[in-house]
């Protein structure tokens, strides 16, 4: 390959090196310059030869194929540069060469110049975000990139961001897609004159050298490419070649990048034939050429194409030699039928024609050309590239180059047709393809860019006859994977289904080709075209045919199916995608009157399709039973197109219908799947698993519902206006199974169905039947109307946030209809029916999002029960769609008791469909409500309330859609001659409903009751007492005059069938004679029956008006109301009558019944005049004693079980105060101490696992629940009020150095280096950061309960939410997460009652009484050498305290593992827990009161437990600052002598709370009250001295030297210690001998505040500088003595703190000001003590002043920690982060994450940050938060909460204008912070609540 080079450089033109060499560079551009200056010449061909050669040798193609064969002995032998230099080297020379000698960045410039850059372009790649504004877009696929957008003015619009899938590109300023108001600043049309015309010698040198340049990089793809031996490429052949072809491919891409002028010279070079012959014809005697030539064509045969040779006309449309073609794909034999014509029109006629006569061979030879499959001809080089890319399988970068090009018109157009001219070739290797989803996306990426052009389409559609290529590719397609159909006649059955279990169809394969075709269909233009060309509808319907009946669903009557296949989500899917939005699509074009035409065209090839259909399946008239296919587009496609033609294109309905016998074929289907549907939701198909619900779900859910169940209903809708109505009702009781069922025998025997299902399956075919007669979406309702119906049933479900109400609302699923979810019509309609409900928080701290419920005057008249039932996918909607109801009535006092579903008036029919009515109309249907109603009454079986619900509803709608009014007369006297056959006169329902049927003749079981009577004359009193069993019909018959004639349903039914067969032809009648006979006489199964005559002597008016009286359960209740206000009869509608339960629905039906005819009205009056019982007595007290017995015992049982939950409630109660008690101050009031030995009471404790109540003891400890963990909320408190905010630009930038916790660190480290660590170690408190805070539920149990407690647990099998390894549980009684158990101990309540009494000891007493006690370790009252139960349970409470925080947070000693260090941690703890309460109270103890986490404080445990463990470490009584506070020390100097050593820290360095601490826990437990008080006022003489010393650094110098004069002067007086002004001067005095007041001459600025001292001024200093010790110090003596914390306004926070704590004397006065210092009280004299501690100070200031100062100035005022503020909208977060990168590998983070506490980019899950195993945003919760992070996901909006080792999704602080979370960003609409959650979050944050409030907790394994 060296030589290669070496040849290809060093050849005799130019004079060159042999390698490249410093020098070359040069040359490159000198031999540019002269070979442009020779073609510049008029006469150019020797330059252009002399070009040739050059390029010739430059971009020989022998080099890469070696490289890519065996690079790595090429690299080996390469020198140095390795495979990669010579393209390197050749693509410097093609560099050069374009800009001509001079520098090709200065040539890329001004080539840019000329760039009339009216378009953007910009390609991007799938994860892109990008944005869609539906107000500017013309296309619904219209897209901008970020920067557009921003740049245009989209205020107001209806706009969202997504990111995109497949990739896609910014159409900014072409206005073919977009408006123009929505372009941005850059693109707002440029008219073309401001652009200079580009120089012709500019881009000259492009023009030759491109050309020869993309010839080479053909040649590398085909050379590289190896068909496999398996026909699979393999994956890494083929992306070792593109990945050399890298550089080539980039430098092609960043041509593009040059703008208008260097693309339109690429378009000249890609689609310039002449070029492409000369160079690739591989003629000619270059072998490398002919070899590149060859592999080509090897490449074509392999893909199945041929390539057309000489002797062939070249083209697209003519055949290919039919033979030759088909023999190559094993089609021979087929071929006579193919077309060798000449037109496709005449192709057209043909296939039509043939496709009746041949039915299934194989299909191919039906398609109309094979050439579209099998030719393709290369003319350009764009055409080949596209055929290698395609073979590649769309590398991305070629296609982003391929795109890059778009904006060149002429290249669009070329670029389109060639793709067209490859769409065969793209599916089939799209089939073939391991990675499909990747390549239908870069497919997908390149078509919706060509084909959303209407103009673009239109022309390829006429010029490369687009849509017969698309047809014909996916029949195609789709021929891959077909069945035979087992629907119906399973072995002669001749259709063939697409099998869904196939890769095609589960993976979606061929989904980049349906909407590409989806997309075409949605231009004008091109779906005129489709609809006219009949033979494209032929293969169209062909195509749809092969999804019709897929996906066969079999009962299992045996056993439950092995395995469940999920093939349906293929099914449903194709459904959807291939046949129900192409037809949308259609449909949309087919709007008004003019496209007529269309829709005959359609419907006239559907029906043939669907005649084809039922004889491939050999269809006669019955199903085959208990199998059910939920697909059926042809019935489909046919019911849109007719309601389309009815609703808006005023065809006449019946022009369009077939026979009836059609019909009643097409009817079959759709109700097999409604009573299927009924069949699964009564659990007949339980054994086919759960899929067959997931399928009958699926076909109502609402992305479905108006493509599948919607047009099924209104196809039986039609058929049924169409067909006899008795045939249809008797038709869906038989499918339905309910026919025996419908009887007036008390018994009867069902043979299709178990006495279980029957109840259920009969409300379904009535439920059925009401939705049928009711719904009139297809019917009449215009499309607003139809919107609000929609919105009202799924709000009346449940409320709804605004993106779940535009996802369960189906709009038409094309996105070019017209409803666009968020259009100005939905938003009208829904302010209309709904009232916005705000987001709230719930105190359990749930989140709602902001909802629409509906308006009380929705519920009032439009609540509509039947479209309920039609929309929901869970039964239980219909129910909370009732409960809701319910609630609405009884708020608004309309109905108290249980309503009904409220009958409502529905919109009029369209006329077409009148005839859908004569259901109502039919004596059928009155007999099963007659015998429904008169069962119903008997109280037969299986009868439930909603089956006479729907009863009801049948009889009311069938008054309200009566026919005109009849004549009262004429029915009267024709009634009896006419009804001689049969039960009723006529067909009105409303003469009907009078009509007395005295007699009927039943066919009943031998066993049943009314057998035994035998003469039909016998009484009625004793025929129907027998009757109270019941079950379901047979037959119905009736008795008149003396003859019974059988009425049978399923008789009447074939009767009618046969009628009509019979009208149509004779030859059908010998099929279906057989047929009928066989199928119902199942054998063995026939019932032995036997014929009784029962009497009735009702008509429907009398069994209502007694139905009436049951339901109230009063005799004769019904009393017409006309009788007393005739008014009611004048004006129908009456409100009271609008809502209610059963009994108001018979009332208004009986008054519509009354309204409707005279004749009704006087029967009804006759009726209830008849007081006659409404049955016999005896049969009464049965039933009656039955219904009242069962009534009494509900009642009774009722109230047992109200009582039970009464009691169990208060014991609960109970419980709950008891348990919530321990340690409350409520308790803690002593008891009356009548003697000087006061009588303590022992706390008792409940135990919440065993239940028994006893004090804590030494050997059966009992302890708190509690739960540990660290906590850095502390260390984040700042010393500024302005609140940090999240950085969003590069500028902002978070530093923690003013931090609580930074301040702290910085302190503790100074110490150190100054001074001896163990010293160092008691002069601060640690534990901002990882501090332990504890906090407890309250609950207590017995140590060794838990234990057994936590064993159960760890058996448990069952997932927790928790890790029990970690001793994590949560509480047995309140489910709380703890993690810990606080041992309680054991002794009284009350620590200490002595404090009652006023101790007369002086101060210096009990000052050596504290410095005794604590130097007696042995004074616990637990021996520690004793290991008892409590002990062993202090020590592990011990342990597991420590473990609760990371090493790094406990060690601060510079000598590991020192004792002090176990010292320093213990206090810090008890600091940490009381500064926490301290922030939880809002940073003061103004509120007072009890602590606010109610009386759950477990502090006072937790001091025991630290104490016992502090006095284990007993401070060598020399260094115990307890010392140094009382007692003058005599030789000052002494601690000088000792230089070598550090010496100890100065007391007035040391942190006066810890000194608090420190010398409290040293103490004895329980300590004594003026002890605690005496500790107190000793620390505060020295917290006051500090206030002073800083004060006193603070000011300059003239302000110290005024003060300490003015001190100086009071000093004699008598309370002289108790004044500041007298302590500031000697302070300032003793300080002045020090340097401490030095060198200040720089810095004196910087330490100075500017602020003029006045007195009041000072004082406030002094009280801010002590109040936190305050604070602190009366938080602690509310926990240790239970004192109740007394509530002052702020200014006086010092004084009642100070008075609550014993400083202030009693005597004191409040009138005058209130001076701090007179709460002091020395225990020795004030100015020999302060000088002896400002000796210390003086003595470290001599080497350090610097340092000695900072020590001093102390900050006391810690704001409230806080989280970080975030901007009001979240897009300024989002595109700031999105795109930041990843400081730890710079590269952009999949999923980027900042933290709320400081700000912190993140990556989660980013293994590029990982450290030991650990991911960054883990990391970084132990770093920041100790554990606890909180972390904003940048592309998800949503904040992830880390704790310890588990993490949950908190939920998001943005909403967007609805009040919703936008989670994923998935909706991209924009989105607006929620101060109220941000707020709770906070709130959650620093109360340490995420443990309990949130639920959903799951282990993270350190991954995120």
């Amino acid at each position: 390959m060296a030589a290669a080079a070496a040849a290809a450089v060093g050849g005799p033109q130019p004079p060159q090196p042999e390698l490249p060499a410093p020098g070359l560079a040069l040359d490159k551009a000198a031999t540019a310059a002269h070979l442009k200056a020779a073609l510049s010449r008029p006469d150019n061909r020797a330059g252009a030869e002399e070009l040739q050669a050059l390029l010739e040798r430059v971009l020989s193609a022998e080099r890469p194929l070696a490289a890519a064969a065996d690079g790595e002995e090429a690299a080996a032998a390469g020198g140095g540069g390795g495979p990669g230099a010579a393209e390197e080297e050749a693509l410097e020379w093609c560099k050069c060469l374009l800009a001509g000698g001079g520098g090709y960045d200065e040539f890329c410039a001004a080539v840019r110049a000329y760039d009339p850059a009216a378009l953007c372009g910009l390609v991007w790649t799938a994860n892109f975000v990008a944005y869609r504004c539906r107000t500017c877009g013309i296309s619904p696929c219209m897209s901008l990139c970020a920067e557009c957008f921003h740049q245009g003015d989209h205020t107001g619009h209806d706009f969202n961001m997504f990111r995109s899938q497949a990739g896609g590109a910014c159409d900014c300023g072409d206005s073919n897609v977009m408006r123009e108001s929505g372009f941005c600043k850059r693109h707002q049309i440029k008219s073309s004159s401001n652009i200079p015309c580009v120089p012709k010698d500019l881009l000259m040198m492009s023009e030759f050298v491109l050309p020869r340049f993309i010839f080479c990089l053909i040649q590398y793809l085909r050379e590289g490419y190896n068909e496999p031996a398996a026909d699979v490429p393999s994956e890494k052949d083929l992306n070792k070649v593109l990945q050399l072809l890298e550089p080539q491919i980039s430098f092609l891409e960043d041509l593009t990048k040059m703008g208008g002028a260097m693309r339109s010279v690429l378009t000249q070079v890609l689609t310039n034939q002449q070029n492409y012959k000369d160079l690739t014809s591989g003629l000619g005697e270059n072998a490398c050429a002919k070899k590149s030539h060859e592999k080509y064509l090897i490449a074509l045969k392999s893909s199945g194409l041929t390539y057309p040779e000489d002797k062939l006309v070249y083209g697209l449309q003519e055949p290919s030699a039919g033979t030759s073609t088909l023999a190559v794909q094993g089609f021979a034999g087929a071929t006579g039928t193919l077309g060798q014509l000449d037109s496709s029109d005449e192709e057209d006629q043909d296939g039509s024609q043939g496709l009746g006569k041949r039915k299934r061979v194989k299909l191919s030879s039906s398609t109309k050309d094979q050439s579209i499959m099998d030719v393709l001809k290369h003319k350009s080089f764009l055409e080949e590239l596209l055929f290698w890319t395609i073979k590649y399988e769309f590398p991305q970068k070629m296609v982003t180059f391929l795109l890059n090009m778009l904006p060149d018109q002429e290249y669009k157009v070329a670029f389109t047709k060639t793709f067209v001219q490859h769409y065969a070739f793209i599916m089939k290797t799209l089939k073939k393809s391991h990675e499909s989803d990747t390549m239908s996306n870069r497919i997908v990426h390149i078509s919706v860019q060509l084909f959303s052009n209407e103009e673009l389409a239109r022309q390829v559609t006429e010029e490369c006859q687009l849509l017969d290529i698309m047809v014909t590719v996916l029949l195609y397609m789709m021929e891959s994977c077909l069945i035979k159909s087992e629907l119906q006649d399973e072995e002669n059955s001749l259709h063939v289904v697409v099998n869904c279990g196939e890769a095609l169809l589960k993976n979606n394969t061929y989904w980049p080709l349906v909407s590409d075709f989806i997309n075409i269909l949605s231009h004008q233009s091109v779906a005129k075209r489709f609809l006219e060309d009949h033979g494209l509808l032929v293969t169209w319907m062909n195509f749809v045919s092969f999804f019709q009946g897929m996906n066969l669903n079999k009962r299992e009557l045996n056993e439950h199916v092995e395995f469940e296949s999920q093939t349906y989500y293929a099914a449903f899917a194709a459904e959807l995608e291939a046949c129900a939005q192409p037809m949308w699509g259609l449909l949309s074009h087919c709007k008004v009157r003019e496209t007529q035409e269309y829709t005959r065209n359609v419907v006239r090839y559907c029906l043939e399709a669907l005649q084809d259909w039922f004889d491939a399946i050999n269809f006669v008239d019955e199903p085959a039973p208990n199998q059910v296919t939920f697909h059926l587009p042809l019935h489909r496609y046919y019911a849109m197109f007719l309601s389309k033609a009815v609703k808006c294109q005023e065809l006449d309905l019946d022009s369009v219908l077939p026979d009836q016998e059609m019909l009643m074929k097409l009817m079959i289907h759709p109700l097999q799947i409604q009573a299927s549907l009924a069949e699964i939701h009564s659990n007949m198909w339980v054994r086919n698993g759960l899929q067959i619900k997931g399928q009958a779900m699926t076909y109502v859910q609402s992305h479905f519902c108006n493509s599948m169940i919607d047009p099924d209903i209104y196809l039986l809708q039609v058929c049924a206006s169409r067909l006899d109505p008795d045939y249809f009702i008797s038709s869906v009781f038989e499918r339905f199974k309910v026919v025996d069922l419908l009887t007036m025998a008390s018994q009867h025997q069902n043979t299709v169905l178990d006495a279980e299902h029957e109840r259920s399956m009969l409300e379904g075919a009535l439920t059925f039947l009401v939705i049928l007669l009711s719904l009139r979406l297809h019917l009449g309702m215009s499309d607003d109307e139809i919107l609000r119906a929609e919105m009202v049933a799924q709000l009346c479900m449940n409320d709804r946030t605004h993106s779940s109400l535009l996802d369960l609302i189906p709009e038409n699923p094309n996105p070019k209809s017209g409803i666009i979810p968020g259009s100005y019509s939905f938003e009208s309609v829904l302010s209309a029916v709904a009232d916005f409900k705000a987001p709230v928080f719930e105190p359990g701290g749930s989140m709602q999002q902001g909802m629409y419920t509906p308006k009380a005057e929705v519920w009032d008249q439009e609540f509509d029960p039947v479209m309920v039932i039609l929309r929901t996918v869970y039964r239980r909607d219909v129910q909370s769609a009732m409960d809701r109801y319910t609630a609405f009535l009884k708020q608004s006092g309309k109905f108290p008791g249980n309503p009904w579903p409220p009958y409502k008036k529905r919109t009029p029919l369209h006329p077409s469909y009148k005839g859908l009515m004569r259901l109502l109309h039919c004596k059928t249907l009155h007999i099963v409500l007659f015998t429904l109603l008169y069962k119903i009454l008997m109280d037969h079986q299986n009868l439930s309330e909603h089956v006479l619900c729907m009863v009801l509803y049948l009889i009311e709608l069938g008054l309200e859609n009566s026919a005109e009014e009849e004549s009262d007369e004429e029915a009267s006297v024709c009634g009896p001659e006419r009804c001689h056959d049969s039960w009723f006169p006529g067909s009105n329902l409303v003469s009907n409903m009078r009509h007395f049927i005295n007699y009927v003749r039943v066919r009943v079981p031998e066993t049943a009751p009314e057998v035994k009577r035998d003469s039909p004359a016998s009484t009625s009193s004793d025929s129907l007492s027998s009757l109270h069993s019941s079950r379901r019909p047979k037959v119905l018959q009736r008795e008149n005059s003396g003859t019974a004639q059988v009425f049978s349903l399923v008789a009447e039914r074939r009767k009618k069938f046969q009628e009509i067969i019979n009208r149509s032809s004779s030859e059908a009648n010998q099929v279906v004679r057989p047929k009928t006979s066989n199928k119902w006489s199942a054998p063995g199964s026939a019932p032995q029956l036997t014929t009784a005559i029962l009497e009735i002597k009702e008509s429907i008016l009398s069994l209502l008006i007694k139905l009436h009286h049951k339901l109230s359960g009063k005799q004769n209740s019904y009393y017409p109301p006309w009788l007393d206000d005739i008014e009611v009869l004048i004006q129908p509608e009456i409100p009271k009558y609008n809502h209610g339960d059963g009994i108001t629905a018979v009332e208004r039906i009986l008054l519509k019944a009354a309204l409707q005819s005279r004749m009704n009205k006087r029967i009804i009056e006759e009726i209830c005049r008849k007081v006659t019982p409404p049955v016999p007595p005896k049969k009464i007290t049965a039933a009656e004693k039955k219904t009242l017995d069962k009534e009494e015992r509900r009642q009774k049982a009722r109230e047992r079980q109200q009582k039970l939950l009464a009691e169990f409630a208060s014991r609960q109660k109970s419980f709950m105060e008891t348990a919530m008690d321990v340690d409350s101050p409520e308790n803690d009031i002593p008891m009356e101490i009548a003697t000087a030995e006061p009588q303590v009471s022992e706390a008792v404790y409940d135990c919440v696992i065993c239940g028994q109540s006893g004090p804590s003891s030494e050997d059966r400890p009992t302890g708190l629940v509690v739960l540990l963990q660290a906590s850095s909320v502390l260390g984040q408190c700042r010393d500024n009020i302005e609140p940090k905010k999240l950085p969003i630009t590069e500028e902002e930038q978070i530093y923690p150095w003013d931090t609580c916790a930074a301040v702290h660190d910085v302190r503790l480290s100074l110490l150190q280096r100054y001074f001896k660590d163990s010293s160092c170690l008691l002069a601060v408190s640690i534990g901002w950061e990882g501090g332990v805070y504890v906090q407890t539920c309250g609950h207590t149990l017995h140590i060794d309960c838990h234990k057994s407690y936590m064993e159960s647990l760890r058996n448990d099998q069952v997932l927790q939410g928790f890790s029990v390894d970690k001793g994590e549980f949560t509480c047995p009684l309140c489910r709380q997460f703890a993690n810990s158990v606080l041992p309680c101990y054991p002794g009284s309540n009350v620590e200490s009652n002595l404090w009652q009494r006023a101790s007369n000891k002086s101060i210096q007493d009990l000052i050596k009484e504290v410095e005794e006690l604590q130097g007696r370790p042995g004074a616990f009252p637990v021996s520690i050498s004793s290991e008892t139960n409590l002990s062993k349970e202090m020590e592990s409470v011990m342990k597991d305290i420590k473990n609760t925080t990371q090493k790094k947070y406990r060690d601060y000693s510079k000598t590991p593992g020192s004792p002090d260090n176990d010292f320093l941690f213990m206090y810090s703890v008890a600091r940490t827990n009381l500064e926490l309460e301290l922030i939880h109270r809002g940073g003061n103890l103004c509120s007072g009161g009890a602590s606010t986490a109610g009386k759950r404080s477990c502090l006072n445990q937790l001091f025991h437990v630290l104490a016992l463990h502090m006095r284990l470490y007993s401070i060598d009584s020399e260094y115990n600052p307890w010392r140094k506070l009382t007692q003058l020390v005599e030789e000052m100097n002494s601690q000088q002598g000792n230089e070598e050593q550090q010496p100890e820290v100065p007391i007035l360095y040391h942190d006066v709370t810890s000194l608090l601490l420190i010398q409290i826990l040293m103490m004895p437990q329980p300590l004594r009250k003026d002890h605690f008080t005496c500790i107190v006022k000793v620390l505060f003489t020295l917290l006051y001295t500090q206030a002073l010393v800083a004060l006193s650094v603070k000011c300059n110098e003239e302000d110290r030297l005024a003060w300490k004069h003015m001190g100086a002067l009071k000093k004699n007086a008598c309370d002289a210690e108790k004044s500041y002004e007298v302590l500031l001067s000697f302070v300032i005095s003793e300080l002045s001998k020090g340097k401490l007041y030095h060198e200040e001459g720089t810095q004196e600025c910087a330490m100075v505040s500017p602020i003029a001292w006045s007195p009041e001024s000072m004082e406030k200093y002094l009280q801010d500088f002590c109040l936190p010790f305050l604070r602190i110090t009366s938080l602690l003596q509310h926990h240790l003595f239970g004192e109740d914390l007394p509530s002052c306004q702020e200014e006086e926070e010092f004084s009642v703190l100070s008075s609550c704590l014993g400083l202030l004397p009693t005597f004191y006065q409040t009138e005058h000001p209130f001076i701090s210092a007179s709460c002091l009280d020395w225990p020795v004299p004030a100015f020999d003590i302060i000088s002896q501690w400002c000796f210390e100070i003086n003595s470290f200031t001599e080497r350090h002043a610097e340092q000695g100062k900072a020590l001093l100035i102390q900050e006391s005022r810690w704001k409230l920690p806080h989280l970080l503020q975030l901007p009001e909208n979240y897009n300024t977060i989002f595109q700031y982060y999105h795109r930041k990168t990843c400081s730890v590998c710079t590269k952009v983070p999949k999923d980027p994450a900042v933290c709320l506490v400081c700000g912190t980019f993140v990556c989660l899950k980013g293994l590029c940050c990982k450290q030991q195993s650990y991911c960054e945003c883990v990391l970084h919760s132990q770093n920041c938060g100790a554990g606890t992070g909180i972390f904003l996901l940048i592309n998800a909006s949503v904040i992830i909460i880390i704790r310890g080792h588990r993490f949950c999704l908190w939920g998001s602080v943005y909403l967007d204008a609805h009040g919703e979370e936008d989670r994923d960003l998935r909706r991209g609409k924009p989105l607006y912070i929620c101060k109220e959650r941000y707020k709770v979050l906070e709130q959650q944050w620093i109360s340490h609540t995420f443990d309990h409030i949130n639920k959903r907790w799951g282990p993270h394994y350190n991954g995120l």
